[in-house]
């Protein structure tokens, strides 16, 4: 732990403007604009990234956060980021593709509770 909590709570307000945008703008966007099988290839696609990128910037911002309670949740967030990305995602996708749709709504249900969850995390972290 760095202790620069400047440059951690930086990048906490960005994970959440990321969050928050995918949501509001790109996800519904998508769906709306694109025929389904674009639509799909889009999100599969865009996922893996999405919890790459944000799992590393949970880690960097621990690194950087001012005491061990933000370091922590932070690094939970991160782990929820990488399970998204290499357990669940998967599983989402599989379920899809064998047209299971009572387990695919299952797991893309526990995605979006962890994505719910990872930003009331990142919203208390930054709460004055």
């Amino acid at each position: 732990m760095m202790n620069n909590p400047l440059i951690s709570s930086y990048i906490v307000v960005a994970m959440i403007g990321i969050m928050m945008f995918f949501t509001i703008a790109v996800a519904p966007t998508v769906f709306k604009v694109l025929p389904p099988e674009w639509a799909s290839k889009y999100v599969r696609s865009f996922f893996p990234k999405y919890y790459a990128v944000l799992g590393v910037l949970s880690i960097i911002a621990a690194y950087f956060a001012s005491n061990a309670l933000t370091s922590g949740l932070l690094i939970v967030c991160a782990v929820l980021f990488l399970f998204a990305l290499w357990i669940l995602t998967p599983a989402i996708n599989k379920a899809s593709d064998a047209k299971e749709r009572k387990k695919f709504g299952v797991l893309h249900g526990l995605s979006v509770v962890i994505n719910v969850v990872q930003l009331i995390i990142f919203v208390y972290l930054i709460w004055p």
